[in-house]
């Protein structure tokens, strides 16, 4: 039940490449249709003449927002190509990318460049390509670069769309391989396969030395969601303009909010896909004050904590028995996150993050072997772990100098051994940040749980969160998504068919408990024997 592609032309003979694998169907035809109920949500491309206003690649854009379609460009982006001030401040940005051009004649003062989908044959301009289908979300663009006085010799002098029957027959091929890769279909016929359920793309940076999954646990999720009828592809900051091509999206990158991660999240949300992480969740969790804030006025038992700003900090020498933490509220990993012995060493530690964020906070200290990780999804725990902090240091991850870092070890916990108000407290304040998918840190001492903090785009490795559960994991991961996605096909059908239940889904023909697991030890053999090896480039 992925979405069906279709490409969407004046006149036939305006798309004159071989088949590509795509429904082809003209703009009288794609008008015509009307708000048919369909079984499958639906990806448009619009490849029209003209995106004039009011014209007719303008309305099928229009009418296929309507529709609930998946359109580029949207009408946002048509208005775009022709806003004066937004226009000239995108242009500005693709100033920046066109770059000295040395080997460039002196005699040649205008390059006309063709770009298809973000892609152009010159190396040279494919950053520029790239960021003006990111910008203006034209499919196919024409961009005028001339010499000017500027520091790199050039600047964007034109930008307009491009008329497919202007496409260069010398550049055929890089157009055909830049729809394929935009519509993600080999540009061959071939044999007729199922289609898959969903067309998942998972954010990751492959650089990143602190992953919220490492890349075996990426193969993992590939293979489940394979067993599951499930297309996934591995997707980096690069592909942003390709997002809208999928049908949901799952973000394995640590997320923050001054970051691409949280612009792919509100991305995803405005093209009506499932997402984990979701904006709303990134804003709250990434940011400890509003945590710190949102627990406390619901009750939920926390380290005491305060905030401190400049002015506030020389009067807090008494304010909490020492040790103390301290914090920036947006660290992440344990980053930025600090233990103060006494006033003098907290105020040199709170002068130093007062330069990064005018509110820091500080925490009662509690030591303990190990921080309990409830995993939640959608309200319900998922799985269970103990961190255990590093010999002789007081933190899970011990950050060196020299930006390596010491572990500690965890161990998976199966959720019935977990003690009840653990699990209650990890629950109630998940619930309190939205359905996602979540890592609830906890401290437990005499006087009880308590909540340290609550994280988006939780750890979630192969060996070690899933130990306990094993494939079970991923596969209710990948059907909450599933569900989600389905359940938005049929609301936009104004409730046609069957809606699936929340927290059910119908896997390998048969509907199996995606949460909670707390007592699914006969389901997860069942899962993990239905589940192929996993097959990774």
């Amino acid at each position: 039940m992925s979405s069906e592609h279709v490409i969407v032309v004046e006149k036939r003979s305006d798309f004159r490449w071989s088949d590509p694998g795509v429904k082809i169907v003209t703009a009288e035809e794609f008008i015509a249709e009307g708000p048919l109920a369909r079984s499958r949500v639906r990806k448009v491309t619009n490849l029209c003449r003209s995106y004039s206003y009011l014209g007719i690649g303008y309305y099928c854009s229009l009418l296929a927002e309507a529709r609930g379609d998946r359109v580029t460009p949207g009408v946002e982006a048509i208005l775009g190509l022709a806003r004066g001030k937004a226009r000239a401040a995108s242009i500005a940005v693709l100033d920046r990318l066109v770059g000295p051009l040395s080997g460039i004649p002196r005699s040649v003062s205008t390059l006309t460049l063709q770009v298809f989908f973000g892609r152009t044959e010159d190396a040279e301009f494919a950053a520029l390509a790239r960021k003006g289908f990111e910008l203006f979300g034209c499919p196919l663009l024409e961009i005028v670069v001339e010499r000017c006085d500027a520091p790199q010799g050039w600047h964007v002098a034109a930008l307009q769309a491009l008329d497919p029957r202007d496409v260069d027959t010398h550049r055929d091929e890089v157009f055909t391989e830049a729809l394929g890769h935009f519509t993600r279909r080999s540009w061959r016929p071939v044999a007729a396969v199922a289609a898959p359920r969903m067309d998942l793309a998972i954010l990751h940076d492959p650089a990143d030395p602190l992953p919220p999954s490492s890349a075996a646990t990426l193969c993992k999720l590939i293979a489940v969601g394979d067993s599951m009828g499930i297309v996934t592809e591995l997707i980096e900051k690069k592909d942003f303009s390709r997002l809208p091509q999928f049908d949901a999206l799952f973000i394995r990158e640590t997320t923050a909010v001054n970051h691409h991660t949280f612009q792919f999240a509100k991305r995803a949300v405005a093209e009506g896909m499932p997402v984990i992480d979701d904006p709303v969740s990134i804003l709250r969790c990434t940011n400890k004050a509003y945590l710190a804030e949102l627990l406390r006025g619901h009750g939920i038992a926390t380290p005491r904590t305060h905030m401190l700003s400049r002015r506030t900090l020389a009067d807090f020498q008494h304010g909490l028995a020492y040790p103390v933490v301290v914090k920036v509220p947006d660290g992440s990993f344990s980053r930025s996150v600090k233990k103060a012995d006494h006033f003098a060493q907290l105020q040199e530690i709170a002068r130093e993050m007062l330069k990064e964020s005018e509110i820091i906070l500080v925490q009662e200290y509690m030591y303990t072997d190990f921080d309990w990780r409830i995993g939640i999804l959608a309200g319900q725990p998922l799985f269970a772990a103990k961190y255990f902090m590093c010999d002789g240091h007081w933190q899970i991850l011990q950050h060196g100098d020299n930006g390596q870092y010491t572990e500690g070890r965890t161990q998976a916990v199966p959720l019935p051994e977990v003690p009840p108000h653990v699990l209650a407290a990890a629950t109630s304040a998940a619930r309190l940040v939205g359905d996602g998918f979540y890592g609830v840190d906890l401290k437990c001492n005499a006087s009880g749980a308590h909540v340290i903090e609550i994280n988006d785009n939780p750890n979630l490795d192969t060996g070690v969160e899933d130990a306990i559960t094993g494939d079970a994991v991923y596969r209710s991961l990948l059907g909450h998504l599933l569900t989600r996605m389905e359940q938005r096909l049929h609301r936009g059908q104004g409730g046609a068919g069957s809606l699936a239940v929340p927290g059910l889904q119908a896997v390998d023909g048969a509907a199996v408990q995606i949460t909670p697991l707390l007592s699914s030890s006969v389901a997860v053999s069942e899962l993990r024997s239905a589940t192929r090896t996993a097959r990774c480039a």
